[in-house]
This record gives C-alpha cells, sequence and structure tokens, in this order.
C-alpha cells in the first residue's frame, strides 16, 4: 500500500463505495455510470469494488437501501399526516431519484437482486398506507396508489397538479 493512503476499515470503504455509486448514479444515471468511475470516485481501484459487491446492481441494490433508509428516516413527521400527504411525500422523494425508479423497473427481470429489493420496496411503501384504507379494499388500493406514485415519476407535473391527482386518488379510493 501507497505509504500515502491511510488504512480503511472495510465499513468504511464500502459506504465510501456506496457514497460514490449514489451520487453517480443519481447524477449521471445507472447506464452512464461504469464501476471504474464509480472506483476513481471512491478512490479505490475497479478491482476493490468486487471484493464487496459482486455485480454492479448488488450495488445499485446497497444505494437503493441507502436512498430509502434516508427517506424513511424523514418519514417520522409524515406518519401521523393525512394519507394525500404521505402520498405527496412519496413523490417529493422519488422524484430526486426518478432515473433510478425508471432504473430499477428496466432492470427487474434481469436482476433477481433488483427484484427482490422492489418486492421490498413495495412491501414497505404497502405497509405505510394500508392502514388507513378501506379494509375490504386495503391490497388492490394500496398498489393503485404505487401505481399512480410511479406515473407522477414516469410524467412529471407540477406541485399543484400532482396534489390536484392524488387529492383525488384518495378521496375516490377511502
Amino acid at each position: 500500500m501507497p505509504a500515502n493512503r491511510r488504512p480503511r476499515a472495510r465499513a468504511e470503504k464500502r459506504d465510501e463505495i456506496v457514497t460514490a455509486a449514489r451520487r453517480l448514479f443519481v447524477d449521471d444515471g445507472y447506464d452512464a455510470t461504469a464501476l471504474s468511475k464509480i472506483a476513481a470516485a471512491a478512490g479505490v481501484t475497479a478491482n476493490t469494488v468486487y471484493w464487496y459487491f459482486p455485480d454492479k446492481d448488488h450495488l445499485l441494490v446497497a444505494v437503493l437501501e441507502e436512498l430509502l433508509a434516508d427517506a424513511l428516516s424523514r418519514y417520522e413527521p409524515m406518519a401521523q399526516r393525512p394519507l394525500a400527504d404521505k402520498i405527496m411525500f412519496a413523490v417529493q422523494e422519488l422524484s430526486a431519484m426518478r432515473n433510478l425508479v425508471d432504473t430499477v423497473h428496466a432492470r427487474r427481470a434481469a436482476s433477481p437482486a433488483i427484484d427482490q429489493w422492489h418486492t421490498g420496496f413495495h412491501e414497505v411503501a404497502d405497509a405505510l398506507t394500508r392502514s388507513e384504507l378501506p379494509p375490504d379494499d386495503a391490497e388492490p388500493a394500496s398498489h393503485i396508489i404505487a401505481f399512480v406514485v410511479e406515473g407522477l415519476l414516469t410524467h412529471p407535473a407540477g406541485e399543484t397538479e400532482q396534489r390536484e391527482i392524488i387529492d383525488l386518488l384518495v378521496d375516490r379510493i377511502t
């Protein structure tokens, strides 16, 4: 090891790789970000990335887990708010990473790791809304909410229009 580099703990190095990947995936997109670019941004060799992640999809899952944890840490004040506010919060949080939402959907069929993460994400999202939905319709209604959120991400609209769509949705399903 060169004398000018300080040794880093395994967890710290992993975190640095995830942080670099997060920035590059969000800014440049998954497809435009080579593992070598992530490695350079993290200050490691490309081979080092493979010591921590079997492939780029597993690294994406680590980034998604971090993004989800960050969003959930900001969710607590929303927990007692009306359902429409919670849905709006989800749209706003996911808008910052819109291109990763598209990537997850595009890669699900080819990547068991991403498909598993996506399924777990929907389970978390459903759990956050189900208690506010009519019991007989909770499952399909929570799926409709997910479809509307994904639609708002795929077809961006202004905040006022988003709110109108969400308010109408909540009015019709509750």
